[in-house]
């Protein structure tokens, strides 16, 4: 779903972000993917396969793993262009690339719309049709309609780009304000998610009485860490390992995973009826509450800075894992019409317990398949360009402080 970054997201060894050019870090891909196969799962409830997702060992899920994976992207892809000169042209692509979301929301809003309505009618089950909020529209075209096309209602579990696409529309301020000030935009970020959460703020629905499920005022804050973290060590710097914050981040992530897993919720009701703010000791998904925020880092401070963990990422350009998570926004497409079809599917077979988890095994291997095509039309395209047009060898195209940030770190 974001730009393809060809720079290098973590040096080997020790965990840091890093700096060097030349090659492609494979584990921001292989992270993507994951969290791309974890959303196809969940949004097929009712198989057992739903039961072995994150979302089931801590407060955070795929979907925050996504956005935290996008900023580093964003700051990979356009952080390094958005110097005076060159702002305008990276604020044009921002916004192609947000229409590019918003028309893939809307392929596969419109097909999971033709997916219900024709398992209804096909298979004699109306019940369909009362299902992820289809039923406003269906029984009130013409407000209905407009209302898909003006992001005005949201079809259940097709929520996530429009989301995505605000973000990336924020893209150039966001920049903006981080080439002035890192700290004064982190703490801007900051302020607008917790006056979000603590006053509801968010953009309404039109259909029903409501606000968009993933609230982009909130997630804001996600995406910013994202891409302020990847911008420091752009500019050089690293991103602190210390004993006592790997150690509170292990204690926090064993803390969430017991909340969960031994359904703590009520300890959670008694903080909140403490007259603490929910948005930071609630659990709520829309506005992006503290204990799913810091759940997400500490799985993100894991994972860059224990070598097992990081290792176990890093695979080949040509892995099928890599392979998926490059081509993100039209495998997330593919996912997530394949996960509509399946709804249908358990819907009319009552959830059946071995349909279920032979379809979500199946569309894996299609949304592989899928990602294997895309690729072998990629190299095809690249090959061509290369024939075509003659290329600078690749150690002029290495800047000297990069090498010598390479040299630093493995020497």
């Amino acid at each position: 779903m974001d730009p393809n970054p060809k720079t290098s997201l973590m040096s080997s060894g020790r965990g840091d972000l890093s700096r060097t050019a030349g090659w492609r870090d494979t584990r921001l891909d292989v992270l993507r993917a994951l969290a791309l196969l974890a959303i196809f799962i969940n949004h097929v409830p009712g198989q057992i396969f739903e039961n072995f997702t994150t979302k089931n060992f801590g407060f955070s899920d795929s979907a925050e793993a996504f956005v935290l994976i996008s900023g580093i992207s964003i700051g990979l892809a356009y952080g390094g262009r958005f110097a005076p000169a060159n702002r305008l042209a990276s604020c044009l692509k921002a916004v192609r690339r947000a229409f590019t979301l918003y028309m893939a929301h809307m392929i596969t809003t419109f097909m999971t719309l033709v997916l219900f309505i024709s398992g209804a009618w096909l298979f004699h089950r109306p019940g369909l049709l009362c299902e992820i909020n289809i039923l406003p529209v269906l029984t009130n075209i013409k407000e209905g309609i407009p209302a898909l096309l003006l992001l005005g209602h949201q079809i259940g579990y097709n929520n996530i780009l429009p989301m995505y696409g605000a973000l990336l529309l924020l893209v150039p301020f966001i920049l903006f304000l981080e080439a002035y000030s890192p700290v004064l935009l982190l703490l801007v970020s900051g302020l607008v998610w917790f006056v979000a959460g603590i006053y509801r703020i968010a953009p309404h629905t039109t259909l029903l009485d409501g606000y968009w499920f993933l609230n982009p005022l909130s997630w804001q804050f996600l995406f910013v860490i994202g891409i302020i973290s990847m911008m420091h060590v752009r500019r050089g710097g690293s991103l602190p390992r210390h004993p006592a914050l790997l150690l509170l981040s292990v204690a926090y992530v064993l803390l969430s995973f017991v909340w969960v897993v031994f359904k703590l919720w009520g300890i959670g009701n008694v903080l909140a009826a403490s007259g603490l703010p929910l948005v930071l000791v609630g659990f709520d998904k829309t506005f992006l509450s503290l204990p799913r925020l810091l759940h997400v880092l500490a799985l993100a401070y894991l994972v860059l800075n224990i070598p097992v963990l990081s290792g176990l990422l890093r695979r080949s350009s040509g892995h099928p894992l890599t392979v998926l998570g490059r081509h993100s926004l039209s495998i997330f497409a593919a996912g997530t019409i394949l996960a509509m079809a399946g709804q249908v599917i358990l819907y009319i077979t009552n959830n059946d317990r071995v349909i279920g988890p032979l379809y979500v095994i199946l569309g894996i291997l299609i949304q592989l398949a899928y990602a294997s095509h895309l690729e072998r039309k990629r190299l095809l395209v690249r090959d061509g360009a290369k024939g075509a047009t003659p290329t600078r060898p690749i150690a002029v195209q290495v800047r000297a402080t990069d090498v010598r940030s390479f040299t630093r770190e493995r020497g």
